[in-house]
């Protein structure tokens, strides 16, 4: 599923406008998006949270030729799937 047919299932799941559905998906996401930009935790509960990692700067090689290179230090966004929803997906079977 994409941002657009997230939309398209917000819209006709509660007859919002097509505008209307997609302002409150950007709303979402952006809001989620600005939580982890400020270092937040972001918890949906029963399907998923959301945190900021933190990378320390070291010292690392180029695959390709073996250089070593400075790697900066950085912030990443981790994903941690909610129990429920891995307890929903693991009971899908296969066809």
């Amino acid at each position: 599923m994409n941002k657009a047919e997230l939309v398209e299932a917000l819209r006709k799941e509660t007859d919002l406008s097509r505008v209307k559905a997609e302002q409150v998906v950007e709303l979402f996401f952006d809001q989620m998006a600005d939580a982890l930009a400020r270092g937040d935790r972001v918890e949906v509960r029963g399907l998923c949270s959301f945190h900021v990692k933190t990378y320390k700067a070291y010292i690392g090689r180029n695959p390709k030729t073996g250089e070593a290179i400075q790697v900066t230090p950085k912030k990443l966004p981790f994903f941690k799937c909610g129990r429920e929803l891995r307890e929903r997906v693991d009971d899908l079977k296969p066809l």
